[in-house]
C-alpha cells in the first residue's frame, strides 16, 4: 500500500519540474522574436491544471488537511490559507493561457504581458510547495496517529477512485511524456523540491531468475569484481548503485557475456551460464542496454527495433512487438523513418531501450539510462522504467542517480571497488546514512 506523504511529495517534485519547464521556456520568449511554442505551453497548462488542480489539491484537501484539522487545530488558520490558494492557482493559470494566444499572434506587448503572468503563478505555486513542505508534512508526520495514516493511505491505495486510480495516474504519465517529447533538451533544469523516494512493500520473497555467487572478473591482473553476489527474483526491479569506478558496468557487461568471469557462477532460472557465449545468453533472455545509448546512428528508427529483434527473425509477433514499443515510446512512432543519429539525447535513450526490450529479455540490464540526460528527461525515462516494473519486468538497473534508482527499486545494492558493501529494499537503503552521505549529498 502506498504512503500517502511520499505519493504527495513525489507529486511535488513532479509539479515542480514542470515549473522549471515554464520557466525556461517563458524566460526565451521575445517580444518581436520568434513566436512561443503554444502547443508545448498548451501542454505545460494542461498539465498544471489537470494534475495539479484536479488532482492533486483535492487529495490534499479531501484526506491530509481532513485528518490535520483533528490532530492539530492551531495549524487550521494556514490549512485555509492553503486551500485557498488551491482555488486561486486555475485562475493564474488561465490568466497565463489567455496572454499566450495575443503573444503569439504578436499583439504588441502582449509577451511581456505573458512573461509576467507565468512569472507570477510560477512565484504563487513555488511559494506554495514550499510552505507546504515546510510547515504541512512535518506536522502531519508528528501529530498523525497510526488509524489516521490507515484511512489515508487505504484512500490513497483506492485503484477504482478518480483521484488516485490506475486512469488518471496513466493520464499523468501521458501528459508528462509528451512535454518531454516536446520540449527542447536543455530545459527542465534544477530541481529546488526535496526528492522523495517512492515507498514499495517488499513483496513476498520469490525464486531467484538470475543469480550470482562470488562472481570474479579481472582485467589483465586487475581484478575488478572481487567476489560479488546479487540474486534478482523474476518480476522484480533490483537496483545496482555505486561511483565511477565502482564496478558496475563490469558487472553487466560479465552478466551479459561481452566480458569473461574468472570465478564464481552466474544462474539464469537455476541453469548455470558462466560460461556460455554471449549470443547464447541473449537467446536465453539475457539483454543489455549499453552505457551510453549506442544506437545505430545511418540506420533508421525502425531498422535499430528490428535489429533488437535480429535473433527472433521478423514475424507477425515482432511486429506487434514493434507496435508496442511506440506506444510506450510515442515519438518513436513519430520519428520511425529518422536516422536514429538525428534524435536527441533522451530520444536516443528510449529507443535504445526500446530496442533491447524487442529481444523480448528474461531479464533487463540497463546501464546508466539517465546518463548525460536533463532533469525532465531524467523523470521520463524513470516513468518507463516504472511502467517495465509495473508490467513485472525482471529488471537490473545500474545507476549513479542512486535516489531514482533506490525509489523505484524492489531491493537494492550498494558496489564499493568491486565488492557489495550493502543490500537492502531500496526504499531503506535511501534511508541508511552512509547511503545519504556518500550518494545521496546529505
Amino acid at each position: 500500500m502506498p504512503s500517502a506523504i511520499s505519493v504527495i511529495q513525489a507529486e511535488h517534485n513532479g509539479i515542480w519540474r514542470i515549473l522549471n519547464v515554464a520557466e525556461e521556456l517563458s524566460g526565451a520568449v521575445k517580444e518581436g522574436g520568434a513566436p512561443p511554442d503554444a502547443e508545448l505551453f498548451e501542454a505545460v497548462f494542461e498539465y498544471i491544471e489537470s494534475y495539479a488542480d484536479q488532482v492533486h489539491h483535492p487529495k490534499e484537501d479531501q484526506y491530509l488537511f481532513k485528518a490535520l484539522r483533528r490532530r492539530s487545530p492551531e495549524l487550521a488558520a494556514t490549512l485555509d490559507e492553503l486551500e485557498q490558494q488551491h482555488r486561486e492557482g486555475p485562475e493564474l493559470v488561465e490568466t497565463a493561457r489567455g496572454s499566450l494566444a495575443a503573444c503569439a499572434s504578436g499583439a504588441p506587448g502582449a509577451c511581456a504581458a505573458f512573461r509576467e503572468a507565468v512569472e507570477r503563478y510560477l512565484a504563487f505555486q513555488r511559494e506554495h510547495l514550499q510552505r507546504e513542505e515546510r510547515e504541512v508534512i512535518p506536522r502531519a508526520r508528528e501529530v498523525l496517529t497510526d488509524a489516521d495514516w490507515a484511512e489515508i493511505d487505504a484512500a490513497f491505495a483506492r485503484n477504482d477512485d478518480p483521484l488516485f486510480g490506475e486512469r488518471v495516474q496513466a493520464r499523468f504519465r501521458d501528459l508528462h511524456s509528451r512535454i518531454a517529447n516536446l520540449a527542447p533538451e536543455p530545459y527542465g533544469l534544477g530541481l529546488h523540491a526535496r526528492e522523495a523516494a517512492r515507498p514499495a512493500a517488499e513483496r513476498a520473497a520469490a525464486p531467484a531468475l538470475l543469480e550470482v555467487q562470488g562472481l570474479t572478473s579481472h582485467y589483465g591482473r586487475i581484478q575488478a569484481l572481487k567476489g560479488i553476489d546479487v540474486r534478482i527474483p523474476e518480476g522484480r526491479l533490483v537496483a545496482l548503485v555505486g561511483a565511477n569506478g565502482a564496478g558496475k558496468t563490469t558487472l553487466l557487461r560479465t552478466l551479459s557475456g561481452i566480458h569473461p568471469s574468472s570465478g564464481g557462477s552466474i544462474r539464469l532460472d537455476g541453469r548455470d551460464i558462466t560460461r556460455m557465449p554471449g549470443e547464447r545468453r541473449v537467446a536465453a533472455g539475457i539483454v543489455q542496454m549499453p552505457e551510453g545509448r549506442q544506437v545505430f546512428g545511418p540506420m533508421s528508427v525502425e531498422d535499430n527495433l528490428a535489429l533488437g529483434a535480429y535473433a527472433r527473425g521478423s514475424n507477425a509477433a515482432t511486429r506487434a512487438d514493434r507496435e508496442r514499443m511506440y506506444e510506450l515510446f510515442p515519438i518513436l512512432r513519430e520519428k520511425r523513418r529518422q536516422p536514429a543519429g538525428t534524435l536527441s539525447g533522451g530520444q536516443q535513450q528510449m529507443l535504445a531501450i526500446a530496442r533491447a526490450l524487442m529481444a523480448r529479455p528474461r531479464v533487463l540490464l540497463l546501464d546508466e539510462p539517465s546518463m548525460g540526460l536533463a532533469p525532465l528527461l531524467v523523470a521520463e525515462i524513470f516513468n518507463v522504467i516504472r511502467r517495465l516494473k509495473e508490467d513485472g519486468m525482471t529488471v537490473l538497473l545500474v545507476e549513479q542517480n542512486a535516489a531514482g534508482a533506490l525509489g523505484l527499486a524492489d531491493h537494492g545494492y550498494v558496489i564499493e571497488t568491486g565488492e557489495i558493501v550493502l543490500s537492502g529494499p531500496g526504499p531503506e537503503l535511501l534511508e541508511d546514512e552512509e547511503v545519504k552521505r556518500a550518494y545521496l549529498g546529505m
